[in-house]
């Protein structure tokens, strides 16, 4: 088991082992990836080697104070790699004691949060660039006003063409502020969860060497560790769990509306694996109901879009939504391009426990589920068939209740 869990860390994490002074005695292949170095030009070195000169003495200094106290270290810390390109790693140290409670090494996991950072600071300069036009904005425009009004008094038309497109401006910068702090809000909540499993794994380990030296002391602290890691972990998938809350009251809503919920759930990962998603939403067209009800039937139809044509490794990845009215209802649709549904299963789809997924990546009750909200909940149908590139999901929805 212990070994599964390493295994398990070090191919999906960046790991580092070095001496209690600092010189490196392990690297997995993600470090050497990130870093630029061979695993021979590591081992031996000082782990100062991917030191950023911009990062001060004194946040090493902490490191090394933490560390040194048998503490846990957690930061995100800028590196430099053997090419000279910057990148950044969210990192958690932690010494390893041996059985008279000394430091024997330390182990560093981290995982890249390059990506993330850059977009944090490209947030941070747009928040700027729009904090220095709100300040001069007002004096800009009662310049342009003088100089408008000393020309002609007669142009304030286009006076109000310039304010308008002054105003669009800021719109647009807010517009953008808003999409890359929602991307950078969905990149925060992945971390959330991936950082507290990998520190529940290494307190795992920890707590499992105290009972084997019967430490009762470690062994409570690395308990007492745990229950406020998973605490963590709970309270961020109960932000998540709020939106599939069973007990939302039913009412009149827009389907487009659902459509759009199930997007901001999934839109990180689909966007992480270059799938395009086109919308054809008609966002007059109200059914009655329960909207997050729907929007759990759009989420299955999407990751199970994304698992085909993920799992078939389609070139041009493609899903189009649609939302339309039809002769006595709403018609949901939602289409990929993997490629289809292998005709001699078709009928069998919305079957319970029928999947022809891996037993690792599927239970089966994911369209059998979609079919029971859509039927008992709705009043409607759903149905699939093969298209020209890939599988066609339809679901009628009556206008009212049935």
């Amino acid at each position: 088991m212990f070994k599964q869990y390493q295994e398990a860390i070090e191919n999906s994490n960046i790991v580092s082992k070095t001496d209690i002074n600092g010189i490196i005695t392990f690297v997995n292949d993600e470090f050497c990836k990130i870093s630029g170095y061979s695993r021979e030009e590591l081992i031996g070195q000082n782990h100062n080697i991917v030191r950023h000169p911009d990062v001060p003495r004194e946040n090493f200094k902490r490191l090394w104070d933490t560390i040194l106290a048998k503490k846990t270290f957690k930061s995100t810390v800028k590196n430099l790699a053997k090419d000279g390109r910057t990148f950044y790693v969210n990192t958690t140290i932690v010494p390893i004691l041996d059985e008279k409670g000394a430091i024997e090494e330390f182990i560093a996991i981290r995982y890249d949060v390059t990506k993330e950072v850059e977009l944090k600071m490209a947030l941070e300069r747009k928040e700027r660039e729009l904090e220095l036009l709100n300040r001069t904005l007002e004096e800009r425009v009662r310049q342009q006003t003088r100089e408008l009004y000393e020309l002609n008094r007669h142009l304030e038309e286009r006076v109000r063409e310039e304010v308008a497109k002054n105003e669009e401006k800021q719109k647009m910068l807010m517009l953008q502020s808003r999409m890359a702090g929602l991307g950078q809000m969905m990149a925060n909540i992945a971390h959330q969860w991936r950082q507290p499993l990998t520190e529940l794994a290494l307190i795992l380990f920890n707590l499992k060497k105290a009972a084997l030296a019967n430490d009762r002391t470690q062994i409570e602290r690395h308990y007492q560790d745990a229950r406020s890691t998973i605490s963590s972990m709970s309270a961020t998938i109960d932000d998540f769990t709020d939106f599939f809350r069973p007990n939302r009251p039913r009412g009149s809503f827009a389907p487009a509306l659902s459509v759009q919920d199930a997007l901001k759930i999934v839109r990180h990962s689909f966007d992480r694996l270059g799938i395009e998603i086109e919308l054809d939403l008609d966002e007059s067209l109200r059914i009655e109901g329960v909207r997050n009800e729907l929007a759990q039937v759009v989420i299955n139809l999407l990751q199970n879009a994304k698992e085909v044509m993920t799992e078939r490794q389609t070139l041009q990845k493609r899903i189009v939504v649609e939302v339309a009215a039809t002769e006595d209802g709403v018609r949901l649709s939602v289409e990929d391009s993997g490629g289809g549904i292998d005709e001699a299963v078709l009928p069998r789809i919305f079957e319970p426990y029928f999947t022809s997924k891996h037993a690792s990546k599927g239970t089966g009750l994911g369209l059998f589920m979609a079919k029971m909200i859509v039927e008992q909940r709705f009043g409607g149908r759903i149905w699939a068939r093969n298209g020209p590139i890939g599988a066609k999901f339809v679901i009628e929805l009556p206008k009212k209740e049935r």
